[in-house]
């Protein structure tokens, strides 16, 4: 048995929990996480002090770490995120004889590819398993919105494989989102995916609705806006979240014609929050429509994973299969 602590380092928290492998890398066991903000804490070794100190207990001497960010190079900077790791300093600033480091989402599709059918739930396409041969694509919004690429051979032959695509263009398919793209390119120049489809991408969705309408907005935080738009009590945060969903649906579709997928998995802190939205927006049709390849794209299994912390999950997954 191996005991390792999981940390999943996102842009707004950092979570961290106590894991347990088997002797053939399996995780058996994960304990209940600890969170943070990420803003509170002035590194990863700060935070990961404060979770020893939380816990009350020495920590074990072996680490896996998922990242909101590439894992290239010797310096690492998180997308959203002032923290720095260096790859070559974990194990002595963490206290370590052992560690992984892998994408947020390359994490979540080591949990795509260890947890059991049960842990997902259906979104749009055939109500079926997902492949065990073939291509999986990954994908989620949270802070950013992140994209991993799980490769299935059958059973338990599997590999990840990780990507930036979120960071490719936003690809507006009608009139309105041609607006709402102008609006975001007075803003940020160029716009790419990410800043549409995760979660400070509702404010200036709502913001260009809201120019559109001619109507004035009151200042307010994301956390505020996003309750706004769920509970749909308000007509123009509702609409803004609708064009939210046809986003990650159009993205999506496109992320898993990129990948020959044959199957999506939706994860990330937004994903979860949008399970019984997802399925009775525009989500599904902006999936599909692909023009010649529609068809295709309705036969493709869209799902939800369900764990309560596919990061954490996979990242312990990650160090037993990468064995370091």
């Amino acid at each position: 048995m191996t005991e390792l602590v999981a940390a999943d380092i996102g842009g707004t928290h950092a979570r961290f929990a106590l894991a347990r492998l088997d002797g053939a890398g399996n995780v058996v066991a994960l304990d209940e996480p600890v969170v943070m903000r990420c803003a509170e804490h002035a590194s990863l070794q700060m935070a990961w002090e404060t979770f020893g100190t939380t816990i009350g207990r020495k920590l074990p001497r072996a680490a896996a770490l998922a990242v909101a960010g590439p894992v290239v190079g010797e310096e690492l900077k998180l997308t959203n995120n002032p923290w720095v790791i260096r790859p070559a300093m974990v194990n002595e600033k963490l206290g370590v004889d052992a560690h992984v480091l892998v994408n947020d989402f390359e994490a979540v599709a080591y949990a795509v590819g260890a947890c059991g059918a049960d842990q997902f739930q259906h979104v749009c396409g055939p109500d079926v398993p997902l492949p065990d041969v073939g291509t999986i694509s990954v994908l989620g919004p949270g802070t950013g919105l992140g994209v991993g690429l799980l490769v299935k051979r059958g059973g338990n032959d599997w590999q990840v494989l990780p990507t930036e695509g979120s960071h490719g263009d936003f690809s507006p398919v009608d009139s309105l989102e041609d607006a709402i793209l102008a609006h975001f390119r007075r803003r940020f120049g160029r716009v790419s995916a990410e800043r549409v489809v995760s979660g400070p991408g509702l404010a200036d969705i709502h913001a260009a609705l809201a120019t559109l309408e001619d109507q004035a907005i009151q200042p307010m935080d994301d956390k505020t806006l996003w309750s706004l738009a769920m509970s749909g009590e308000d007509s123009l945060a509702a609409a803004a979240l609708d064009r939210f969903c046809l986003a990650l649906g159009t993205f999506a579709g496109n992320i898993a014609l990129a990948h020959g997928a044959g199957g999506v998995v939706i994860g990330g802190g937004l994903g979860a929050r949008l399970a019984d939205h997802l399925p009775r927006s525009g989500f599904a049709g902006r999936f599909a429509a692909k023009g010649r390849f529609e068809t295709l794209m309705r036969s493709l299994p869209v799902k939800l994973i369900t764990h309560p912390q596919p990061g954490l999950f996979g990242a312990a997954a990650a160090f037993g299969r990468k064995r370091p």
